[in-house]
């Protein structure tokens, strides 16, 4: 798209000119992200536009009738053009909420969902339930959203962050420093528990691992297909290589009477359970819905000593 076609004529003081109006550049942007598979065009439109013009989206509904810049136009063709090919909006802006918090996020990380924020909630109960301020590690942090959410609603919890992606730990350690949380929250460059002391105990483990089936993730999107780090989204043929892996070795370096929090895809609610069932650390897994009520999390906590 070389430039944005002529707009819809505009009302103006005398009638006699056509602009590009925020409402104009609105109305034909929507159109045509609409027609180029975006599933909320006008809501892509409004904060593509609040990008090219440095302004809250909540302002454009005050600004419908001023007109862009040479500048904001170039800006926002460049970004149209983008997110009709399918590039995530929260790439193309550099930033996603996620548990009340504002986020950088880029290529080398996986885009925080609202379904993740089920995890956060349970370990958040979980830790209500101890003794002393916990010990927190968070397996495969990419964006350090979860991490850096925990750490925001408990003051006093000491947390570490693994990532096997130095690009992604970057980012995670770019948010931390964001949010004045760097001395709260050790970041550690390896895969799942590798870089850390084979001493180490905690009293919760959370992980958004990758739980997507291989052929599933062919299947996926382009937004996320051809965008988002494959690594933090195939998990294997059944989608739970990472989450054997956690299961299996979670115990190691859990404290007494601690717990283990994997988000899952809502088809591997009964398969996660047996693999937790199934070792003999662990009590009976219990799974988690979440607001829409599907089977989001798995929560698997260490056997009581006898």
């Amino acid at each position: 798209m070389s430039a944005l076609p002529q707009p819809t004529p505009q009302p103006t003081p005398d009638n006699s000119d056509n602009r590009w109006t925020v409402q104009a550049v609105l109305d034909w942007t929507t159109g045509h992200l609409a027609t180029n598979g975006s599933e909320s065009p006008r809501l892509d439109a409004e904060i593509l536009l609040a990008q090219a013009r440095h302004c809250r989206r909540i302002e454009l509904y005050t600004q419908y009738d001023q007109e862009l810049t040479g500048e904001q136009r170039v800006v926002m063709r460049d970004l149209v053009k983008r997110r009709a090919a399918s590039e995530p909006v929260a790439y193309l802006v550099g930033h996603r909420e996620f548990f009340g918090i504002d986020f950088f996020v880029n290529a080398d990380t996986l885009i925080p969902r609202p379904d993740t924020e089920t995890l956060v909630v349970e370990l958040l109960d979980l830790a209500k339930t101890l003794d002393t301020h916990p010990s927190i590690l968070d397996i495969g942090t990419g964006s350090g959203c979860i991490a850096i959410s925990i750490a925001t609603s408990l003051p006093a919890a000491r947390l570490t962050a693994v990532d096997i992606s130095p690009k992604a730990l970057a980012v995670a350690q770019t948010n931390a420093a964001t949010q004045q949380l760097s001395d709260r929250i050790e970041f550690l460059d390896g895969d799942l528990f590798e870089p850390l002391d084979p001493n180490s105990r905690f009293d919760l483990i959370v992980s958004n691992p990758p739980y997507v089936t291989t052929t599933e993730c062919d299947q996926l999107p382009p937004n996320i297909r051809d965008h988002e780090p494959r690594i933090a989204l195939d998990g294997g043929s059944d989608g739970l290589d990472l989450v054997r892996r956690l299961v299996a070795d979670a115990p190691n370096h859990l404290a007494p009477g601690g717990s283990l929090l994997c988000e899952i895809s809502p088809e591997q609610g009964e398969a996660a359970r047996k693999l937790v069932d199934t070792h003999p650390d662990f009590t009976s897994g219990r799974i988690v819905h979440d607001l829409a009520g599907h089977p989001r999390v798995v929560v698997a906590s260490i056997r009581n000593s006898t």
